[in-house]
């Protein structure tokens, strides 16, 4: 499972730090999102909502919604009934609300506060869930993996998309070197916390992705557990059936 990395201290809750990092950084994530992936996030989360198409889901889950970026990629993309997206950071959500109603969806996207390890919703509610850079943060991934699996529909599909260590020579790297003290540089002079963006590479490290993933996605219960390595492995999708 990794070793648990938290954003400011070792001791206390990390939900509620990750939930205060957030807030602090709310005002400036889209910028910084599309400035220090040099847009490629865009091209990623497009690429994740497209493995739902042949599904069709009319109700969907986004879950660590943060501004809605996802949310509102998926209605356009898929045309969904409804999209619930949830989040623990309410400066994330807010700013994803303008988002929302500058664009008129408030009827088919409802954001609200939320927590991965507790949904509150029915089982067998959603016919679809999504989790774009979210899993990392959670305090307990597999409480977290288990408790969506409950919510989802009988053979509804799980897509995740996170970042990823990657192992190829020099992208390896050049990652770890962009990551560790380039990314974290920029975000600590730009979004004024000191501890977000090294703590992005931290919680990278810690993760256990590829197969790890699709072994605990397996574990918690998913079946047809897919990987999808993107941009030579900095990022991945991964996919799962209830």
């Amino acid at each position: 499972m990794g070793n648990e990395v938290k954003p400011y201290t070792k001791q206390g809750n990390k939900k509620g730090q990750v939930s205060t990092m957030f807030n602090r950084i709310a005002p400036y994530y889209d910028f910084l999102n599309r400035f220090l992936s040099l847009g490629i996030d865009t091209i990623w989360r497009k690429k994740a909502i497209d493995l739902l198409q042949s599904e069709q889901p009319k109700l969907i889950l986004d879950v660590a919604t943060g501004t809605a970026d996802v949310a509102l990629e998926t209605v356009k993309r898929l045309q969904p009934d409804k999209v619930i997206g949830i989040d623990i950071s309410t400066e994330m959500l807010e700013i994803g609300k303008k988002k929302i109603k500058k664009r008129g969806l408030e009827t088919v996207i409802e954001l609200q506060e939320g927590d991965s390890e507790n949904l509150p919703f029915a089982d067998n509610t959603f016919d679809a869930i999504t989790v774009a850079f979210g899993v990392r943060n959670f305090e307990n991934l597999e409480k977290g993996l288990t408790e969506m699996r409950r919510v989802l529909k009988d053979n509804g599909k799980l897509v995740v998309l996170e970042f990823s260590k990657p192992s190829i020579f020099p992208i390896k790297q050049m990652f770890n070197l962009y990551f560790k003290y380039i990314l974290p540089t920029i975000g600590r002079l730009t979004s004024k916390d000191p501890r977000a963006y090294s703590y992005l590479y931290e919680s990278v490290q810690a993760f256990p992705d590829g197969d790890d993933f699709v072994n605990i996605l397996s574990k918690t219960g998913y079946k047809s557990n897919q990987c999808k390595p993107l941009t030579l492995g900095i990022c991945s999708i991964y996919s799962g059936q209830k």
